[in-house]
């Protein structure tokens, strides 16, 4: 857990001021506030203010009560109520000491540790904003999409965080009173779009806290959550327009415009339109003539390919203002949602066209760019074996297309070299899949032939030629009616089916080379590492100091661990040479517990009289032998009746070496006889 330095904080007063806006809040204002009071962070550090925005249901006596049980930590004001959070929230800034601002809602309550992780990663990465991970409570859904990873420090434009506009996260109160931020007064919805847009827009640095739940987002039993109870299109078209001028202001055009544009284009489009649906027929069309008149600036078609087609489908018919057809696209939308049956597609000529309302339909003429959903369609893909065996890649799964039958499947293996782009399409021998697809869409959509298998010999993958060294990405480039989509695999695959990296050493012709079929991280695709590129084959090998094998007192034994998958036999050895061209060669043999151990006995009886030093050689690998201890005694025997030895001998330069000799027996007696 992240510890808050007070010390780092360079303005007067609190860390952190939380703002409440209070308005008929029980019971949930009491775990509110004292969610924030039991913070990690520590009292001394956090104020809480809170505005009884003319509460009628006991709130304002609740907060004055809590005032006196935490009389140093939380001040309150009372207020007319104003309708709406706008200015309990802007008295609560005016009054704000802190270097930070949180604005909670007093239906929500915070995690313990929150405030002190949100601003440890602010003070820590020196960012303006702070965005931690909500929860949904009682139904309410949460947003999730700028919530899947960390994320130190980022803009609004290269991430998710636009998809989140409520005030739920912690700001640098410098930055709000320099760019004068409010919220306005005058909006019952979309006040906080008007407030956080602009923070983000001019923010030095961005943050996501995503490892730790620090916001619970409450939906009230009684549904009296502010956004949940403001009804009808008029508000949002009132706030709306408001928000695109402040884009059309504030962002240059390109692609940082576009990437903000989205979110309204779909997501407030397609919330409007549901409440649009549910007026009188007047006052349908002028809120969509409206709508109309409001995203005309935002939209281009440029845009097409940042949208799904449903997007690009609605936006179309808001644009052309055709009301009928609009409300048959959301009732289409309503029975779709329930149905649990993704709608079917129209194959042609290579695309795949959504069966929505109104395709081909010469009456609307819609164009069929409404519909494409060849991008969109869903790759489903699953590996059921790959090993190396030898120089052959074995492979077998299944992959399709999402709703597109497999007929005409014309599937291929993609092996693409990570930094040069170069790819090989290789064939798959198709295999039946009998009752594929059975459990999605309620069987609706079925692929009989979505199976595969193949054989890869890296050895002439390359078109005949052996496959260059490198790291070869391994994709399927799935095949059906003439709609292609590629994609990794190995990310999903049967338990059995090991992600592990293990390195094979081979033989294609010109030699031996290291092929290790492993996983990437952190998505678990299988790639193929030729020649050492990520997975060394010295790192692969470890030995041990030799010592003298139990019950053999002249063999010197090495024990050590190969975690290489395979290698030709006899390649794993200890090599002994004498510095006169004498060698001794002794092969490693598996230890009787295995697992990649093994043990190497050089019987030193056999060694001809030299000064031997050595190494353990893999194939054209090789490590250096670890010196022999220094508290080894030397081994003695006899060879045609006369003693010999066999001694470590101490070097200035690290290794083994070991000197056999035959005994100098004047030397001997010489020795034994000084006094």
């Amino acid at each position: 857990m992240p510890h808050f330095l007070r010390g780092s904080i360079t303005l007067a007063g609190p860390a952190v001021s939380v703002v409440i806006a209070a308005y008929n809040a029980m019971p949930y204002l009491t775990r509110c506030v004292t969610s924030v009071a039991e913070q990690s962070i520590g009292r001394d550090a956090v104020e809480i203010i809170a505005v009884d925005d003319g509460s009628t249901d006991g709130t304002g006596e609740e907060l004055d009560r809590l005032a006196r049980e935490y009389p140093e930590l939380l001040r309150v004001f009372h207020q007319e109520n104003s309708g709406g959070p706008s200015a309990p929230r802007n008295k609560g800034l005016d009054h704000a000491r802190g270097t930070f601002v949180f604005f909670l809602d007093a239906d929500d309550y915070l995690a313990p540790e929150a405030l002190e992780r949100m601003v440890a990663m602010a003070e820590e990465n020196g960012t303006d904003i702070v965005l931690g991970k909500m929860v949904g409570v009682g139904g309410r859904g949460a947003p999730t999409s700028m919530f899947r990873r960390n994320q130190p420090r980022t803009d609004v434009f290269s991430s998710r965080v636009y998809w989140t506009l409520n005030p739920m996260k912690l700001f640098r109160r410098e930055l709000l009173e320099r760019l004068e931020l409010r919220f306005p007064t005058d909006l019952k919805i979309g006040e906080d779009q008007l407030f956080v847009g602009p923070a983000y827009i001019h923010a030095n640095g961005i943050s996501v806290l995503a490892d730790y739940d620090c916001l619970f987002w409450v939906e009230r039993e009684d549904s009296g959550n502010i956004t949940l109870r403001t009804g009808g299109s008029e508000p949002r078209l009132r706030f709306l327009p408001r928000v695109v001028d402040l884009l059309l202001e504030q962002v240059p055009p390109g692609p940082g415009r576009d990437h903000l544009a989205h979110r309204h284009l779909t997501v407030e489009v397609q919330q409007l339109l549901d409440h649009l649906v549910r007026e009188p027929r007047t006052e349908q069309e002028k809120g969509l003539a409206r709508l109309a008149e409001v995203i005309d600036p935002l939209w281009h078609e440029g845009l097409n390919d940042r949208l799904s087609a449903m997007a690009r489908l609605r936006l179309h018919l808001v644009r052309h203002t055709m009301l009928d057809e609009l409300l048959e696209l959301v009732r289409f939308q309503g029975e779709l949602a329930g149905s649990g049956i993704a709608t079917p597609v129209l194959v042609d000529q290579g695309r795949a066209y959504a069966r929505y309302p109104y395709l081909r339909d010469p009456s609307r003429g819609i164009p069929d760019s409404c519909y494409d959903v060849t991008r969109q369609l869903g790759v489903r893909h699953r590996v059921t074996r790959a090993e190396l065996r030898g120089t052959v890649l074995h492979l077998a799964g299944h992959g399709y297309l999402h709703r597109v039958a497999t007929d005409d499947v014309s599937t291929e293996l993609v092996l693409r070299e990570r930094d040069s782009g170069t790819e090989h399409r290789l064939p798959v021998t198709p295999t039946m899949t009998p009752g594929l697809g059975a459990e999605e869409d309620k069987g609706r959509y079925r692929y009989e032939k979505a199976g595969f298998t193949a054989s890869v010999d890296i050895t002439t993958a390359g078109g005949g030629s052996p496959l260059p060294d490198g790291l070869w990405d391994i994709s399927l480039a799935i095949g059906a009616q003439g709609v292609s989509r590629e994609v990794r695999i190995g990310g999903r695959r049967d338990a059995e089916v090991s992600g592990a990296a293990a390195t094979h050493l081979v033989g294609d012709g010109d030699g031996t080379r290291a092929v290790t079929l492993y996983t990437t991280t952190p998505h678990g695709n299988f790639t193929l590492d030729i020649g050492e590129r990520k997975h060394r084959v010295p790192a692969q090998l470890s030995l041990r100091s030799p010592r003298w094998a139990p019950g053999a007192a002249t063999e010197l034994e090495f024990t050590g661990r190969c975690t290489v998958a395979s290698f030709p036999d006899g390649a794993l050895a200890v090599h002994l040479e004498d510095g006169r061209g004498g060698t001794a060669v002794f092969p490693a043999r598996p230890a009787s517990h295995s697992g990649g151990d093994f043990v190497v006995r050089v019987p030193v009886t056999e060694l001809p009289a030299g000064l031997w030093r050595g190494q353990l050689r893999l194939g054209p690998w090789a490590t250096d032998l670890p010196p022999v201890p220094a508290n080894l005694a030397p081994a003695g025997w006899r060879r045609r009746g006369l003693p010999w030895y066999a001694k470590p001998v101490r070097e200035r330069e690290a290794g083994f070496a070991l000197r056999v000799a035959r005994t100098d027996l004047v030397r001997a007696v010489k020795r034994r006889l000084m006094p």
